[in-house]
């Protein structure tokens, strides 16, 4: 008899493996690190690294650019924890299951959180490399990680989703472009099921609801660390045009290979970024 998964019981069975292996460590950061983007991880001092294998309720990651690795250690003299590839609504997880690390994350002491990902670009202008500070979200995925019975433990029923993305982490986010001469888009990140890139109509559509940029992934997430009180900021690495507005195909290895030549800038930045974070 399959057994439904108990949010609560998984992630305190989770946090207390890690704990096993991490001692005292207490994070003050999480990070999620999007597709083509799991290099950042060689700019932390990491004390451990724990492959997702290792980590009760915790899932191998199947998606190429996502090595499944959590990271615990230092950066800038911030102490942190990195998730080295996310799981995906796509890859058939059940929303509970995407959202358990950022849970395990925030219960382990980490109160911020930045999320990353690479995105389409719909605002006219966005080129591929560009980098967007997320302002907002627009969850077109059909689901929402909190459905089903609250874990009252881990946040309240109705969470307020009015400032999901903070003002003051975002502020830092534009002094550490400046710094690091990082031109930084800002706008509006919606979120679809995939894997299925969209179609030109979609994406017209998209863009007259106000998005900016469109992924498959974030939006969960975020939702899940709002609910835990989590304090969140969010990059798109624009890694293509979105379908209609070129003629290029889409392809999974092209984005994956345009994140990556953007990499340099991006660690950078968010590096100079974590220095200013109080």
């Amino acid at each position: 008899m399959h057994t439904p998964f108990d949010p609560e019981q998984a992630c305190l069975e989770s946090c207390e493996s890690i704990r096993a292996i991490i001692g005292d460590f207490r994070p003050e950061l999480a990070i999620v690190l999007g597709s083509g983007l799991g290099g950042f991880g060689d700019r932390i001092h990491v004390d451990h690294c724990i492959s997702y294998s290792d980590i009760p309720h915790f899932m191998p990651c199947h998606v190429a650019g996502h090595s499944g690795n959590l990271l615990f250690g230092t950066i800038r003299k911030k102490k942190v924890v990195c998730q080295q590839g996310r799981y995906h609504y796509y890859e058939g997880h059940d929303p509970q299951h995407i959202v358990h690390p950022i849970r395990v994350m925030s219960q382990l002491g980490a109160g911020n959180l930045l999320v990353t990902n690479a995105a389409g670009g719909i605002c006219e202008g966005f080129v591929p490399g560009d980098i967007m500070l997320i302002r907002d979200h627009i969850n077109f995925m059909g689901m929402n990680p909190l459905r089903g019975t609250n874990p009252d433990g881990m946040g309240t029923r109705f969470p307020d989703m009015s400032y999901a993305y903070n003002s003051h982490l975002s502020a830092f986010m534009l002094e550490a472009a400046l710094e690091t001469h990082v031109f930084l888009r800002e706008g509006v990140y919606l979120a679809v099921p995939g894997p299925s890139y969209e179609t030109p109509a979609e994406i017209r559509m998209f863009r007259t609801l106000g998005a900016d940029a469109v992924g498959m992934s974030t939006v969960p997430e975020v939702i899940a660390a709002v609910h835990a009180g989590m304090q969140v900021v969010g990059l798109s690495c624009i890694s293509n045009v979105a379908a209609g507005l070129t003629e290029q195909v889409l392809a999974h290895d092209h984005v994956a290979e345009v994140v990556g030549s953007a990499g340099r800038q991006f660690e950078d930045l968010v590096a100079c970024w974590i220095g200013k974070i109080t």
